[in-house]
């Protein structure tokens, strides 16, 4: 069985718009509309991508209102240790990911956060 998870991990985050959202999210809980916002990108398409990171289980979900929060799944990255080191040494050495997170402070700043 964990051959199987780690392939489905891997293929889950064979997508750079899922890298990036799980670079966002390695920093604690995000809102849709956050994510959005950051990657330019439509509900449509950012949901269909975090769905995707959700079925691999990298990401957990909790609906507060009309809008649905996002985190990473912490069991998983117990599980697989090897994911912490992608996320936490890896990642911030790429130029979009350190963007991305720039895009985020700067939009969490400007109050136009969903609540």
């Amino acid at each position: 069985m964990v051959l199987v998870d780690i392939v489905h991990i891997l293929k889950a985050l064979a997508d750079e718009n899922r890298i990036r959202m799980i670079n966002l999210l390695r920093n604690g809980e995000l809102c849709v509309c956050e994510i959005e916002a950051v990657l330019g990108a439509k509900q449509s398409n950012v949901s269909r991508h975090l769905n995707k990171l959700k079925v691999a289980g990298l990401i957990t979900s909790e609906k507060k209102s009309q809008w649905v929060y996002y985190r990473l799944n912490e069991p998983t990255f117990q599980k697989f240790p090897f994911l912490l080191n992608i996320i936490n040494e890896e990642l911030e050495k790429i130029d979009i990911c350190k963007e991305d997170l720039k895009l985020l402070e700067k939009f969490r700043k400007s109050c136009r956060c969903c609540d």
